[in-house]
């Protein structure tokens, strides 16, 4: 085995509280140059100082990430029953180039793609061309996953939505498990696989449990996306523009990025500030790490991760999340979008979210706010992705709060994300 590097070692050491802390909660919802000297300073948008009295609060917060450089670049928008209160972009977008976030900037998204996919298939099932409780293999014929004692379980749609399929991602298992034995990808890396080839490697591991007796965070999104691919017709790529980011004028979102968006440079935790990806990129994470490729963004031939693969805006994603607060906005029907954001999983334990929390038909729910630690309203609804973003809709206060970043994974869990939600309810 190859030793770790001097850099390696040094890391791993600064960072082991983050990571004992990220392989209990799993997702939570996450070398400079000797010259390097992080800037804070960032715009707001034209959003009067007294339209929202926690804005000093939020800037306090963003200003403290930024500026240590633990946070290299960043957007965070707040709308209040739909009305943009608060918008700051903040640090770089290439901190070597000293490019600066830009006013629409364009983040990698990862995860926060899972509740547009989810999303997407609920407008199917509305539109009665899928059903919740269809069998998967009605759309994917040959994928037929078996437990360990061989015996192959039902699979429904409902399982792929509420992550309780019994499949589970690479970078969740230890290094010798099965999906790293089999070449599965997570979405993330530069696997050079097709998406169908991708979902056979996933069938052909045994799943962790009978579906439905658990939850379990997971490629399920990513079969998923499969299932949409065969009940349209369309690429998934098509199928999410189609159904909802072109009705919902989100210009921003897509599975590749446009030539010119202007794509943010993504980092990764380091100490004394983070680090530029190379690619590959490996983040220590769980029992084992997460593999980055930040090119597969930029690459049309990568196959579309409906878990992980999206990029945009973070004000094409506050269009989105407010058109779910409010009904569907057509997308989806009133009633499916309560459903798509309520409990749906009774008791089970949603490790990767943490105590007080459950999971809805695409996100993680808020069931008790004390046993969550947390100053957010009993029914917020929020996920997250592994680059570094967050996001969460609270319809109690009429709340909806967008952060992305691109640092990974200090922008998703820990200090950052945790200090945000703070300052926005301090009172």
């Amino acid at each position: 085995m190859k030793r770790p590097s001097s850099a390696e070692a040094q890391r791993s050491s600064n960072l082991l509280s983050r990571r004992k802390f990220l392989a209990t909660v799993s997702l939570g919802g996450l070398a400079a140059a000797s010259t390097y000297r992080p800037a804070a300073a960032g715009s707001a948008s034209p959003v009067p100082a007294t339209a929202w009295d926690r804005t000093r609060a939020v800037d306090a917060v963003i200003d403290d990430a930024v500026g240590s450089g633990r946070i290299v670049g960043a957007t965070v928008l707040a709308a209040k029953h739909g009305e943009v209160v608060y918008q700051r972009v903040a640090g770089f977008a290439d901190r070597e180039t000293q490019r600066r976030i830009g006013q629409d900037q364009v983040y990698r998204l990862a995860s926060m793609t899972k509740p547009v996919v989810c999303v997407t298939a609920l407008a199917l099932i509305d539109r009665g061309q899928l059903r919740l409780e269809d069998p998967v293999t009605r759309w994917l014929p040959n994928f037929r996953p078996k437990l360990i004692d061989g015996r192959e379980p039902v699979i429904t749609v409902r399982h792929l939505l509420t992550h309780t399929a019994g499949l589970t991602y690479g970078f969740l298992e230890a290094e010798d498990g099965q999906y790293h034995r089999l070449g599965v990808s997570d979405g993330l890396d530069a696997s050079h696989l097709t998406l169908d080839e991708n979902i056979q490697r996933i069938a052909s591991a045994h799943l962790l449990f009978e579906p439905g007796t658990s939850w379990r965070y997971s490629v399920a999104i990513d079969v998923l996306g499969a299932v949409i691919e065969r009940v349209t017709g369309w690429t998934l790529p098509r199928a999410v523009q189609n159904i909802v980011t072109s009705p919902l004028n989100m210009t921003s979102v897509d599975f590749v990025a446009t030539e010119g968006s202007g794509l943010a440079t993504p980092y990764g935790d380091a100490s004394p500030h983070a680090e530029r990806m190379t690619d590959p990129f490996s983040l220590k994470f769980g029992q084992s790490a997460i593999t980055y490729s930040p090119a597969r963004a930029l690459d049309p031939t990568a196959y579309p991760s409906g878990g992980t693969g999206l990029v945009g805006s973070a004000k094409d994603y506050r269009r989105f999340a407010e058109a779910i607060r409010t009904g569907g906005a057509g997308i989806i029907r009133p009633e499916t979008a309560v459903a798509m954001t309520r409990n749906a999983i009774g008791d089970l334990a949603v490790s990767a979210a943490g105590p007080g929390f459950g999971w809805g038909l695409g996100v993680a729910v808020l069931k008790d706010p004390a046993a969550a630690k947390s100053p957010v309203n009993t029914g917020a609804w929020n996920w997250g992705g592994v680059y570094g973003t967050n996001f969460w809709v609270d319809p109690t206060a009429g709340l909806t709060v967008v952060a992305l970043t691109n640092t990974a994974v200090a922008g998703m869990t820990g200090s950052f994300p945790t200090s945000l939600r703070r300052a926005v309810y301090a009172s």
